[in-house]
């Protein structure tokens, strides 16, 4: 667990990748809704297609600097250095 991102609660626009330009409600840090990286979420849609995103598409580092949050009524993780 880490401590809870500065981000939390707000809404904030994405700036490059996939969503670029979409408004996204930050809830914390994926470590932190999920209890573990997301690159340990066997199964879970939103990692795996945050996988493949950035696998093939969004090139962005693979690290654990990821985001949970809301865009529209889609949960998705996002990298923070897309923000």
């Amino acid at each position: 667990m880490r401590e809870k991102s500065n981000l939390a609660g707000t809404t904030v626009t994405i700036k490059s990748g996939t969503y670029k330009d979409a408004e996204y409600r930050v809830e914390d840090w994926w470590q932190n809704v999920a209890g573990k990286s997301w690159m340990f979420c066997d199964g879970n849609p939103a990692c795996l297609k945050y996988a493949m995103r950035i696998g093939l598409k969004d090139p962005v580092p693979t690290d654990n600097e990821v985001l949970y949050g809301k865009i529209g009524g889609l949960g998705e993780l996002i990298h923070l250095t897309e923000l």
